[in-house]
């Protein structure tokens, strides 16, 4: 039996945040990325992925965190999907560039998600697949409504004893109901 290909997801995380529809969070001049609706929006994203990866793929989202002179690059494991974020000094397009290249390296089916033009530039040359946050946004609303469906409990229809008697009886039962 053949090996199967191994592939990976790499999600660039805010400019999902940012561009799919389904997670969009504009920041206001008071808000920062501490906000409890991008924190929901940043789990919903994390969420998605874990589901929509499954076992069938790897996944890594990766946020940038380069301008945070704290960031030592921390990498969680959340469902089997590895949440990143980049060091400090370093953006989350270089960390996203070089995974991406290690896993063409490596043999391993690439998908980037994001919809920043140079990272979209950089992974495409290296015969890595991309997808824009939008199109990503809707694959995971689709999937999300397929899955609800799935889980819609499921009702026998009624059945009454008409529904099991032979019709030529239930006539004759008619037919008696109406002398009456």
């Amino acid at each position: 039996m053949a090996k199967q290909r191994k592939k990976l997801l790499i999600v660039d995380g805010y400019n999902v945040l940012r561009s799919g529809s389904r997670y969009r969070w504009q920041p206001r001049a008071d808000e920062d990325y501490t906000d409890d609706f991008f924190n929901t929006a940043r789990e919903r994203l994390i969420n998605d992925v874990v589901n929509f990866a499954g076992r069938d793929m790897g996944a890594v989202i990766v946020f940038d965190a380069g301008d945070n002179e704290l960031s030592q690059g921390s990498r969680t494991k959340v469902g089997g999907v590895d949440v990143v974020f980049s060091p400090a000094g370093q953006s989350a397009d270089k960390v996203i560039e070089k995974l991406a290249y290690d896993a063409g390296k490596r043999g391993i089916e690439t998908m980037v998600v994001t919809s920043d033009a140079a990272i979209q530039d950089t992974v495409f040359g290296g015969g890595v697949d991309r997808m824009s946050a939008e199109g990503f946004s809707h694959e995971m609303g689709e999937y999300d409504e397929d899955a609800r469906l799935d889980d819609t409990p499921k009702v026998a229809p009624k059945r009454t004893v008409a529904d099991r008697i032979p019709s030529d009886t239930l006539a004759k039962l008619k037919a008696l109901r109406d002398k009456k």
